[in-house]
């Protein structure tokens, strides 16, 4: 270490001379010098010198007044006190809390360290002991990765790894001061952290996920960021464990690391964070148990007692002249080393300031006391690190103390930033390691396949997974049977989901779980994702028929979900591994994937919106259901491409028995115009298969020489064509006792009877033509204005099944539903889904004489087999809000382009307007005065469909938000009054919307 000086020296003055390799800011350096006998590679930082350092906490008169004060009123035993920082739990019983008492109160200890609890426990003690002393403690906690590292109930971040993973260090200045806002709530003035350990040794059994990375620059620009956040809350930060414990293989808790590198390798990488630190401002450090030979030369002595590594090294040559604690000294690394008392009377000497986790103060004050007098300490040197601490209480606004108020102390360390801060985090953490164009996956017409290894839970993986397409979960303890039940499989996607509860267990792969995923990538298309410490991946050798390796971090919640929507192209991957996997993929390796647009998942604070507004959407759909407007609901919000809210709500009947969820499938009734027909539609526009003056007669032959033959495109879609709203068609086919007639249903399929009306009745597939005929035959409007019409979508249907020669059931999978990931929407869900899962719409006692769940609600479409072009699709809210951010994405989804912009346009635009028709191209748009179907708060270019059974889908393009609204309002009678639409709960709902956004 003799040489920092002098390289300080020598670089100041090449500094001079190198002007093309230097960056500076706030006079701090970092340069490349070759010359200087440094490889080119190597970054060497240049420390600012003293006076130029930042300080966050800078000297005041009255501070100086307030320290003076207090130290000269001091007994001895009064300034001995400050130097200890107790170890405290609130989750201990009353012999563990007196015995703090009457440390602060017989021995005036200057602090306490809190471990496990909770916030209310400790909160309670911490007013306590405050009360007790006579001057205010510091109150300290290692909360590396929030107070969840030690109390319940509390936030957990993401770990340093985690962190270092990400680019945009914003983000993680944005985690301080997070967590800085936490620790002020609860009476903390020092979060140890952050830890500037630079993870060079991955065996390393107690750093690992606490660093940042291996690569010291970014281990130091991350830890900056985390202090400025920290800080500038006005929380002290404590850089640890110096001068680094990093590259050891030995856990300092249980005996003494040993750290083999030369003072040069210390000074060029361990020091090298903390240089920076030092000249962002630091205000504190701790001291590591570690055996470092380079730089203390008697053996096996610690650098916690270590006179050159604290006093000689920290505070004389590096200049530092903050507080410096100890690592706790009841661990085995000091403990063993020298007994309690003398180990502290040994640390104050070496040059710390504080003496944490004293095992027992009593004999450290008497030992203390006997150095004082024999002249081993002086009062200049008891008096450095007690006027130090007095002025960092002051700083800490310990002169005017306050005590922790408990009330709202949850929900104000639990606010719902910390978890829209949480999404930002893992969407820029998650790291693609390799992409052998597997991601994100485009094709949603494959067999995809999940396969899980590792113990730990993994239900926010599979259920986002799912959310883009069927992908189904495949297990079996026997590999070769594994591989039989994935012969059908194309992708499989393989979760390793290790606990990161247990941070410090092995997260390696067993020799079993290896074999398995060589296996199965012998045979399959794979995606490895690993939800744990990158180290987990080098014990694959062979990475060579893995077309895909992602790397999570942790196994979150969010870290799951955030994951999943990689996969499919919902987010970018940013990420960049923090440390090194082999030589291939190496730390600071992370490559790009394309966003392609499909919907995401987000909180509402992200996007803009206001989650406690949102909030109030539960109080509207407890109302419909206390209500009987409807026995339940699901109800979605998404905006700028995230869904951020999506919740079910009551029963599928009023009986109670069965809870609404949101995988259940809702009879959408007229949404099906615009989930189903209008897309095909709109294709065939697109295509210029038709053009808005195309009229009926040149679309159907059948409309010629009709009444209709001259109503084009335009006014057809616009519900502006003079059409009847609808027929009763079934009335034809039923008796006088509202049972069906046997000359038109038979109870079961047989030739010529096979179109499926419900259970044990099918109807004659001739009928179809006489329902035509009587539209085709059927009166205009004697007037021409705006009046709503099934005979629109009916004709259209028959347009498209003749245009294309296909059905429309399978012409809307093929061309929209199964691209789109939308597995959850179609005609006749009996042919997929069991009946439970689908909410019944009615109590037929007029037609088919039976419970309606799972056939269609409207009876034309019933009488069609179910497949119409008005009525007939069951689907889910998350489906069809697929569907409604197509449109407001103009035509593009997943990276499929399925209609042009100006189509969407040309659809979404009002024609009729100026003669009070306030449709567009079949959308249904905002009203133009007066009721209609939106709260009359969305733009004029917002659009969408409500339906029959208690529907409604609307988007807006301007504000860039989704609704979705399901239910079975229909439910048991459809003929009762329309309660849900009088009481304007669907419109209500989508005000409470609108105000959510947040208005900046």
């Amino acid at each position: 270490m003799k040489q920092f000086l002098f390289r300080i020296a020598v670089f100041s003055a090449l500094l001079f001379l190198v002007t093309n390799c230097s960056t500076t800011k706030d006079k701090k350096s970092v340069v490349t010098l070759s010359k200087a006998g440094i490889a080119e590679e190597e970054e060497v930082y240049i420390p600012h010198i003293k006076s130029e350092r930042k300080n966050y906490f800078p000297e005041t008169l009255a501070e100086n007044q307030w320290v003076d004060s207090i130290y000269n009123q001091m007994t001895f035993e009064d300034k001995v006190g400050q130097l200890f920082m107790v170890a405290a739990y609130s989750n201990k019983d009353s012999i563990h809390t007196n015995a703090i008492k009457k440390l602060v109160r017989d021995y005036k200890i200057g602090g306490v360290i809190f471990f496990q609890g909770g916030p209310k426990r400790q909160a309670r003690l911490t007013n306590q002991y405050q009360s007790l002393a006579k001057v205010p403690l510091f109150v300290g906690i290692d909360a590396e990765w929030g107070m969840s590292m030690r109390l319940d109930s509390t936030f957990r971040y993401p770990f340093n790894m985690t962190l270092g993973a990400i680019k945009d260090l914003k983000l993680v200045e944005k985690v301080g001061v997070a967590m800085a806002k936490e620790s002020k709530r609860m009476g903390v003035h020092f979060n140890f952290a952050p830890v500037l350990d630079i993870n060079t040794n991955p065996k390393n059994p107690i750093i690992g996920f606490r660093s940042f990375g291996e690569n010291k620059v970014s281990v130091a620009e991350h830890a900056i960021a985390l202090m400025n956040g920290t800080q500038g809350q006005g929380i002290f930060a404590t850089g640890k464990h110096f001068p680094g414990h990093g590259d050891t293989s030995t856990d300092s808790h249980y005996a003494l690391p040993v750290v083999n590198a030369t003072a040069d390798h210390i000074e060029k990488v361990e020091l090298y964070p903390y240089k920076r630190m030092f000249d962002e401002g630091l205000v504190s450090v701790m001291v590591a148990h570690l055996n470092v030979p380079s730089l203390e030369p008697r053996e096996g002595y610690p650098t916690s007692i270590s006179q050159p590594v604290v006093t000689n090294l920290l505070k004389n040559e590096m200049g530092f002249e903050g507080l410096i604690f100890t690592d706790a000294l009841n661990m085995k690394g000091a403990s063993n080393f020298k007994k309690p008392g003398d180990i502290d009377l040994e640390a104050f000497m070496a040059g710390n300031d504080i003496l944490l986790f004293a095992e027992n103060v009593p004999l450290a004050v008497d030992k203390i006391r006997a150095a004082f007098q024999e002249g081993s300490i002086s009062e200049n040197r008891l008096a450095e690190s007690v006027k130090k601490i007095l002025r960092y209480k002051f700083k800490a606004g310990l002169n005017h103390y306050k005590p922790v108020e408990e009330i709202n102390l949850y929900n104000e360390l639990n606010p719902k930033s910390n978890l829209s801060l949480q999404y930002e985090l893992y969407e820029n953490a998650v790291t693609v390691v390799k992409n052998e164009a597997v991601l994100p996956i485009r094709n949603l017409n494959q067999k995809i396949a999940y396969v899980k290894i590792g113990e730990d839970q993994n239900s926010a993986f599979v259920n986002t997974l799912k959310k883009y397409t069927d992908v189904t979960e495949v297990s079996d303890v026997n590999t070769d049977s594994l591989l039989v039940k994935l012969a059908n499989f194309e992708t499989v996607i393989i979760g390793y989901h290790k606990s990161d509860k247990t941070w410090w267990k092995t997260y390696e792969f067993t020799e079993a779980e290896l074999q398995l995923i060589a296996k199965i990538s012998e045979q399959k298309k794979v995606i490895l994702d690993c939800f744990t410490k990158p180290y987990s991946l080098s014990k694959i050798s062979n990475f060579e028929a893995i077309e895909g390796v992602i790397v999570s971090y942790q196994n979150t919640e969010v870290a799951q979900e955030v994951s999943a929507e990689l996969i499919f192209g919902a987010i970018e991957s940013k990420g960049k591994l923090s440390v090194s996997i082999n030589d291939e993929y190496k730390a600071g390796h992370g490559l790009t994937t394309q966003n392609l647009n499909r919907l995401g998942f987000s909180t509402p604070e992200n996007m803009g919106m206001s989650s406690e507004k949102l909030n109030q959407i539960e109080k509207l759909a407890n109302k419909a259901i206390d209500g009987k407007m409807a026995p339940g609901m699901q109800i979605l919000v998404a905006r700028k491409g995230k869904v951020i809210y999506q919740k079910s709500f009551g029963h599928q009947t009023y009986d109670g028995k069965i809870k609404v969820k949101n995988t259940d499938l809702y009879d959408v009734a007229s949404l099906t115009k615009m989930v189903a027909t209008l897309p095909n539609v709109m294709q065939l526009y697109d295509r210029k298969k038709v053009n808005l003056e195309t009229t009926l007669g040149e679309m159907l032959p059948s409309f010629q020489g009709s009444n209709k033959a001259g109503i084009t495109f335009k006014t057809l879609l616009s519900h502006y064509g003079q059409l009847q709203a609808w027929i009763p068609f079934y009335k034809a086919t039923v008796g006088a006792d509202k049972k069906p007639l046997e000359r038109y249903y038979r109870k079961t399929a047989l030739p010529g009877f096979s179109k499926r009306v419900c259970d044990s009745l099918y109807l004659r597939d001739d009928y179809h033509d006489s329902i035509m005929k009587q539209i085709i035959d059927s009166p205009l409007l004697d007037k021409k204005e705006y009046k709503y019409s099934d005979f629109t979508f009916i004709i259209l249907k028959q347009y498209l099944e003749k245009k294309t020669g296909k059905s429309l059931d399978q012409l809307t999978y093929e061309n929209f539903y199964q691209s789109l990931g939308m597995n959850n929407t179609l005609y006749n869900p009996l042919t997929k889904f069991d009946k439970s899962v689908i909410a019944p719409t009615e109590e037929d006692t007029y037609f088919r004489q039976t419970t309606i769940q799972g056939y269609v609600h409207d009876m034309e479409a019933a009488m069609e087999g179910g497949v119409a072009g008005h009525a007939g699709v069951f689907s889910n809210a998350l489906d069809v809000a697929k569907m409604m951010q197509l449109f407001l994405q103009k035509g593009q989804y997943g990276g499929v382009s399925y209609f042009s912009p100006e189509t969407f346009e040309v659809f979404n635009t009002c024609h009729f307007c100026a003669e009070g028709n306030r449709r567009g191209l079949g959308f249904d748009k905002p009203q133009l005065s007066g009721g209609g179907p939106t709260c009359g708060c969305v733009s004029k270019s917002s659009f969408g469909h409500t339906g029959f059974t208690g529907t409604i889908a609307w988007a807006d393009p301007e504000t860039e938000l989704v609704y979705v609204f399901l239910s079975n309002r229909t439910y048991p009678d459809s003929n009762l009054p329309n309660k849900l639409s009088k009481e304007n709960i669907r419109e209500d709902i989508q005000k409470i919307i609108q105000d959510a956004i947040i208005v900046r």
